[in-house]
């Protein structure tokens, strides 16, 4: 199983509804075996980066995260949230 992670911040606070609703067209596309989007809850104080969302989303197999990857929603979400956003970090992740 693949376990794909990925952090946002938004730009601007104002955006904040705007970026979840572009993060959760990403939901529509069929390959994740799992997918959610979470407000971060800011309760890690001690670096001093503050993550507003994190997409979280489990794959069968590196196959399907392709698939996921190559969908058109997933253009189109990015259309909709990378001018919003102030960073992004991603993470893929092989698991058991």
């Amino acid at each position: 199983m693949i376990r794909h992670i990925v952090f946002f911040t938004a730009r601007d606070q104002a955006d904040l509804d705007r970026i979840r609703e572009g993060l959760e067209t990403l939901g529509q596309i069929p390959h994740a075996r799992h997918f959610e989007v979470g407000r971060n809850m800011h309760a890690d104080r001690l670096t001093g980066a503050e993550v507003d969302f994190v997409v979280y989303a489990e794959f069968d197999n590196e196959d399907d995260l392709a698939a996921y990857k190559a969908d058109p929603i997933y253009s189109r979400a990015i259309e909709l949230v990378k001018p919003l956003r102030d960073m992004r970090i991603a993470a893929d992740i092989q698991s058991d």
